[in-house]
């Protein structure tokens, strides 16, 4: 087993799906659902996860982006406070499954193990936690290229990005696309929407790989 300690940097990239679905996202939008989800479980006062690659794919047909981990499955680990009293397995089992959870129905993401850790025990319930309101976020430029009109008009892209390097890369024959994508839409399958329709548009390309900046 491979295992590589992401840090807190808020610009690494995740491997999103399966090696051959050449798509990653931000470690941000997905540690900001993921956390939320933890949040909503009771008697327990979690962290935000931190995430890591678990195991390492044998290998990958597409360049891996500047930032991203290698295709593989992920880990998660999470610290969280639980309430004095409360079965301190079932409180665990239950943020297992509302990480799973969140990872697979918002995400695609691949995670093969999920280690909780118990930090302390609190002598009440914690105060509900309000999420923070998103940032406000403008959009760069739609460029005048095939490949960026032809993923702009996939269902559930919600606008180009540029926060690794603008929204359409190109290098050696290598075409990347960054996308925001609709909150509430899957992301792995609007990512391989992307993939689809910028590869039918861009035909010279030699791989087409996805990035998801973020949610909006």
């Amino acid at each position: 087993m491979t295992t590589v300690e992401m840090g807190r940097a808020t610009d690494r990239l995740l491997p999103l799906g399966a090696p051959v679905d050449g798509a990653w996202i931000a470690e941000r939008a997905v540690r900001e659902v993921l956390t939320d989800a933890a949040r909503a479980v009771r008697d327990t006062a979690p962290e935000p996860p931190r995430f890591r690659l678990a195991v390492a794919a044998a290998g990958t047909p597409f360049p891996v982006p500047p930032g991203g981990l290698p295709p593989g499955e992920l880990g998660i680990t999470l610290e969280f406070a639980a309430v004095a009293g409360r079965p301190l397995p079932e409180l665990a089992g239950r943020l297992r499954t509302a990480l799973l959870a969140a990872a697979e129905e918002a995400f695609g993401l691949v995670v093969a193990e999920v280690d909780l850790r118990v930090t302390d025990l609190l002598d009440a319930p914690p105060d509900p936690v309000t999420p923070a309101p998103p940032p406000g976020r403008t959009s760069p430029p739609v460029p005048e290229d095939p490949a960026a009109l032809s993923a702009l008009a996939v269902d559930g892209v919600a606008a180009l990005t540029d926060t690794y390097g603008g929204p359409v890369r190109r290098a050696a024959g290598d075409l990347r696309i960054e996308v925001a994508v609709t909150a509430g839409r899957r992301a792995l399958h609007v990512a391989r929407a992307v993939r689809t329709a910028v590869t039918a548009a861009a035909p010279e390309a030699a791989t087409v790989t996805v990035v998801v900046s973020e949610l909006r």
